[in-house]
C-alpha cells in the first residue's frame, strides 16, 4: 500500500500539486487519470522520489518515505520496477542484457543465478528464445513486454508504469493491460499506473485517482465511473474516449484493416 497525504509541489510561482491525499492500494491497478497539466507525471514523480514535495507525506506500507535516509530510500528503491514511457530501453545491450540490468545493479548473485531469472520472467511475458535481439529488431508490444520484464525481474513490491501503451495498437494495448493485471494480483504488487487510455480505465481501472488541476477531483473504479455524475470526469471521458477511438480508427486504417473513407468520418 502507497498512502499519500496532503502533498503540495510547485515550481517557482506555479502549483502543480495542491494537496492531494489517495491511497493507492495493494494487489490492485491503481490509475492516475486527468488532462496534460493536470499534475499527474509530477505526483508519481514524487511517490518515487524524483521529485520531493513540498509540504505533505508519502508511506509506503506504513514506512514514511517522506522522512527516510538516502541509504533507506534506496534500500526500498529495490523493491521498485518501473516501466517508462516507449519502455526506455538500451539501445546497445541485448533483451537479455536489458533485463538482467537491474540484477547487475542490485544483486551479487552469479552469473547463471541470473540468467536463470532472466529466462522466468522472460518466459512470464510471453518473450521465450528472444534473449539476443536487441531493441532494434523486435516490435513496439515486444518492447513493452521486455520493459515489464525488466520491471519485475528484482520481484518488486510496487510497480509504477507510465503511459504503458503509449504507441501501441489497440490489440498490442489489451494485451500489455491484461498482462500487467496479471502480474498485479500474481504478486501482490501495489501497481501505480499514470495512463491517457480510456480503455485501460474501463478494463484495470480498480482504484482510480482523477485528477484536475493540482487537485483530487473523483476517486472510484471502472464500474463507478460509468454511474459518475462528476462533470469534469464526464466531459474528460467523452473527450479521451473521442481522441481515443480516432486514434483507433486511424492506427487500424494505416494497418489496412479499414479504409481511408471510413476514417475520414470521424476527423
Amino acid at each position: 500500500m502507497i498512502e499519500f497525504n496532503d502533498i503540495k509541489k510547485g515550481f517557482g510561482e506555479k502549483i502543480v500539486l495542491d494537496g492531494v491525499s489517495h491511497v493507492m492500494e495493494t494487489g490492485k491497478t491503481n490509475l492516475i487519470i486527468g488532462t496534460s497539466g493536470s499534475g499527474k507525471t509530477v505526483l508519481q514523480k514524487c511517490l518515487v522520489g524524483l521529485f520531493e514535495p513540498d509540504d505533505g507525506e508519502i508511506k509506503y506500507d506504513g514506512l514514511s518515505f517522506t522522512d527516510m535516509t538516502e541509504e533507506e530510500r534506496k534500500q526500498l528503491r529495490q523493491q521498485i520496477g518501473m516501466l517508462f514511457q516507449g519502455s526506455a530501453l538500451f539501445d546497445s545491450l541485448t533483451v537479455e542484457e536489458n533485463v538482467k540490468f537491474p540484477l547487475n545493479m542490485f544483486t551479487k548473485d552469479s552469473h547463471s543465478k541470473k540468467i536463470q531469472r532472466v529466462n522466468e520472467v522472460l518466459e512470464r511475458v510471453n518473450l521465450v528464445g528472444v534473449n539476443k535481439k536487441f531493441p532494434s529488431e523486435i516490435s513496439g508490444g515486444m518492447k513493452k513486454r521486455v520493459g515489464i520484464a525488466r520491471a519485475i525481474v528484482l520481484n518488486p513490491k510496487y510497480l509504477f508504469c507510465d503511459e504503458p501503451n503509449s504507441g501501441l495498437d489497440p490489440q498490442t494495448s489489451m494485451v500489455i493491460d491484461k498482462l500487467i493485471r496479471e502480474l498485479t494480483l500474481e504478486y501482490n504488487i501495489t501497481t501505480v499506473i499514470n495512463t491517457h487510455d480510456m480503455n485501460s480505465v474501463m478494463e484495470i481501472g480498480d482504484n482510480i485517482l482523477y485528477m484536475v488541476e493540482g487537485k483530487k477531483e473523483w476517486t472510484g473504479n471502472s464500474e463507478d465511473i460509468i454511474f459518475s455524475k462528476n462533470k469534469k470526469l464526464n466531459e474528460f471521458i467523452f473527450a479521451s474516449q473521442f481522441l481515443q477511438d480516432a486514434k483507433d480508427m486511424r492506427m487500424m486504417q494505416a494497418s489496412g484493416d479499414i479504409g481511408v473513407t471510413d476514417a475520414e468520418k470521424i476527423k
